[in-house]
């Protein structure tokens, strides 16, 4: 007897619809293995049926000893993971009769299997119920740890299942099961945009604070150059504070990423505050991007709609940096196999950290750097010229006095007033590229857009070559330039780029600078 399951696997953040067609039927000859699964299946996969075997023994069905075909169609896509046990068990029973197979073709379900029945989660649960209500199924049953996340999706009931038996009874219409009852837009409003750091706990560095102003209305890297304790670190932790909150379409792709790679709470369903990633220098290159033998997100693409902070930034390996530098251009990575290619989003805005020197203290005030000479030239040429000059922001770091630090009476500004100011400018950028498809904010901007938008008066002309030639800067910075100006220009609500806009601009290239290992 042919019984039919639906299942799903993901590529990338997309999910595509899987047959499970279950065959039983014929005589095994003696010492023949009775199980044949086919569809390209890999190891856990295959290593399923034996959790299968089990659940359905433990649970009071039957394993009749009769040739099973399972194939997982279509059979050029490669199939991984553990989550098409439950279909499979399904397929199984209906096929061999043991239960009613006729609503079976309605539903797409996933769920692993414990050898007691119990169904543990999945990884992708999202993407897979939007392929579920793509492909307009009646619904979807997934285990209950996954039902929250699955049914951020509008008009697919969701089906929670803690136990095999739940799934069959279902099936033979003796277990009437209520869908997930969830308003996505009710949990976005009360559990978005809830920090528990805020700039208020920064003492003193207004200038720092106003430079992470400007990058977070604008969108821009940054880098922060300064002897250790001065405060680079905290300043950082403290920036998707000021960012604009994520909108729900944003919200639903950062959710995508976090469920491809098994990264949501459990019992949590969206993804509500812009991600904050600050993996460890000692992080290799497909742990960064993405990747593996089974490709996965990386660290970018888990910090999509938000920030990828890189503390210390020379001690990172230099070929870890470099692959940073197209994902940086495109907002995107690809990752291709020899049967696979699948993209990633990856539009996050990344805020570097780093010492002047070995020692600390080059460039300081108080203290002497005690690092021999050519030592600070070789430390900072660890970063590459050309992964600096997508770095918009150069910002010198000094320690906080102790004046500042002890005094009570001033009183540092609050992070929801910053971001008042920091939505203000994002709209009169949305407004501007409206029209343009993939373009949100001013560090998105195109060279031929920077000639278009960014235009400057003559004396702004004047000001930019002087610095260009001084500071022996690349083309690529002559836009970055450009790009930050128009940024102070919109937090100052000014239709013109004009002199003091571009001189601050200029002002955020330090390590351009003459005196910097120079």
């Amino acid at each position: 007897m042919l019984a039919k399951t639906y299942a799903a696997a993901v590529h990338g953040v997309e999910a595509t619809t899987i047959t499970v067609e279950v065959n039983a039927g014929g005589n095994v000859q003696t010492g023949k293995n009775f199980f044949h699964l086919v569809g390209l299946p890999d190891s856990a996969v295959k290593e399923g049926f034996q959790r299968v075997e089990a659940a359905i023994k433990n649970i009071g069905f039957k394993m009749l000893r009769l040739k099973l075909v399972i194939n997982l169609a279509p059979a050029d896509i490669r199939k991984e993971g553990a989550a098409y046990d439950l279909p499979i068990a399904l397929g199984i029973l209906a096929s061999t009769g043991q239960i009613d197979s006729e609503k079976m073709e309605s539903y797409m379900m996933m769920g692993e299997l414990a050898l007691n029945g119990d169904l543990r989660p999945i990884k992708g649960a999202l993407p897979i119920a939007i392929q579920a209500r793509k492909e307009k199924f009646k619904g979807i049953l997934v285990p209950k740890e996954n039902a929250r996340e699955a049914a951020i999706v509008n008009d697919l009931p969701v089906y929670p299942i803690q136990h095999l038996t739940e799934a069959v009874e279902f099936m033979n219409g003796t277990l009437d099961l209520q869908p997930m009852q969830y308003d996505t837009r009710d949990e976005f409003v009360e559990t978005g945009n809830k920090y528990s750091a805020d700039f208020s706990d920064v003492k003193g560095q207004e200038n720092i604070k106003r430079a992470l102003e400007i990058s977070a209305a604008g969108g821009h890297n940054l880098i922060l150059i300064g002897p250790p304790g001065a405060g680079k670190t905290m300043l950082a932790r403290r920036l998707p504070t000021i960012l604009p909150p994520l909108n729900l379409h944003e919200a639903l792709d950062t959710t995508k990423i976090h469920s491809v790679a098994g990264m949501l709470d459990s019992g949590s369903s969206l993804v509500t505050e812009r991600p904050f990633r600050s993996p460890h220098h000692t992080i290799s290159d497909v742990a960064l991007v993405g990747g593996g033998s089974n490709p996965n997100p990386g660290e970018i693409s888990l910090a999509h709609n938000g920030v990828l902070f890189l503390d210390e930034l020379p001690e990172f390996k230099r070929s870890v940096l470099e692959v940073l530098r197209q994902p940086m251009e495109e907002r995107k990575v690809t990752i291709s196999r020899a049967r696979i290619s699948v993209d990633y989003p990856a539009s996050f805005m990344l805020v570097a950290s780093m010492n002047p020197c070995p020692c600390g203290f080059y460039n300081h005030t108080d203290k002497e750097c005690v690092c021999g000479p050519g030592i600070v030239k070789k430390y900072l040429n660890k970063i590459s010229g050309p992964l600096l000059d997508r770095i918009d922001l150069h910002v010198e770091v000094t320690p906080v006095s102790y004046d500042e630090l002890s005094s009570r009476e001033f009183k540092s500004e609050r992070s929801e007033e910053i971001v008042k100011r920091v939505i203000v400018a994002r709209e009169i950028q949305d407004a501007r590229f409206k029209e343009v498809k993939d373009i949100y904010s001013n560090a998105h901007m195109t060279s031929r857009m920077v000639r278009e938008i960014c235009e400057i008066d003559k004396q702004g002309t004047i000001l930019l070559k002087t610095a260009m030639e001084r500071l022996q800067l690349s083309a690529r910075a002559y836009d970055r330039i450009l790009k930050v100006a128009r940024t102070v220009a919109d937090l100052a609500g000014s239709e013109s780029i004009k002199m003091e806009h571009l001189a601050e601009a200029i002002n955020y290239r330090s390590l351009d600078r003459e005196g910097w290992a120079g």
